[in-house]
């Protein structure tokens, strides 16, 4: 599979009609029980996640928070959220938190940053952004998360890749991610990907905050809300249905690994 050769300096490839995508994703969200909450406002857009019960008694069930589309250039993101609540196919011991789209905005402009020119998976340290905050104040009300998997996608990159946070040495996911997405998609190769060391398309970042002076949204999670993650990067250089792929099915290789019990 080839590289479509369209981005230079920036992402030139296909783009979303972000207004549909979320009607369909409401649609989707209340034919299979999930329940909205509106927690911020971002132009025309409500800012919501979507909130799922596990099918097996608390004693039971995780809690695993999945989010999308913090960055507009990066369409893949979304539309896998719909996709995965379409097919509807969860872990039955999972309560789940799904925040779809945190920058709609962004998809309107088809850019990064959010109307203001700001990237908001810079911002979850000095929370300069309304849309941060506002993330931020719903997160803390919220129970700690098991697990967190994080949507996005990288113009740069020569395949899929990831970043697993896992301070405690959880049992890993990153090897069953990439051991999924292999079948759908390329895995970058390189040995340094975003400046860090990388091994079979998998980095394992540094966990001092002191040497972040921005942190990512996965970053807060980590550091806040939950003790084992991962950061999805799907390559924008690659054909959109073909990222979208990739985002699902590295979404369901972790959950399936992470939770062993289907409904």
């Amino acid at each position: 599979m080839e590289r479509l050769g369209k981005n230079h300096g920036g992402y030139h490839g296909e783009t979303i009609d972000i207004r549909a995508v979320l009607r369909d994703i409401g649609i989707a969200a209340q034919q299979h029980g999930w329940t909205p909450e509106n927690f911020g406002r971002q132009g025309e857009f409500n800012l919501f996640t979507l909130h799922r019960a596990a099918s097996l008694p608390p004693l039971h069930s995780t809690r695993v928070y999945l989010s999308a589309g913090i960055h507009g250039d990066e369409p893949a993101g979304p539309m896998a959220a719909l996709r995965l609540l379409q097919e509807n196919h969860w872990p039955a011991d999972a309560e789940l938190w799904f925040c779809p789209c945190l920058n709609p905005v962004g998809f309107v402009l088809n850019r990064r940053e959010n109307p203001d020119g700001k990237d908001l998976n810079r911002d979850y340290r000095h929370l300069e952004t309304a849309e941060v905050r506002a993330h931020i104040a719903w997160l803390e009300r919220q129970p700690q998360f098991d697990l967190y998997l994080c949507l996005h996608e990288d113009w740069e990159a020569h395949g899929f890749y990831l970043y697993e946070q896992n301070p405690d040495q959880q049992p890993a996911l990153a090897e069953k991610i990439i051991e999924a997405v292999r079948k759908v998609c390329p895995i970058d190769p390189s040995e340094i990907i975003e400046d860090r060391p990388a091994n079979g398309g998998i980095i394992r970042p540094k966990l001092d905050p002191n040497t972040r002076p921005q942190w990512a949204e996965a970053f807060y999670l980590i550091m806040n809300k939950s003790r084992l993650g991962c950061t999805l990067e799907a390559p924008s250089d690659f054909p959109l249905p073909v990222r979208v792929n990739a985002l699902v099915a590295g979404m369901n290789a972790a959950l399936e690994s992470f939770n062993p019990v289907w409904r």
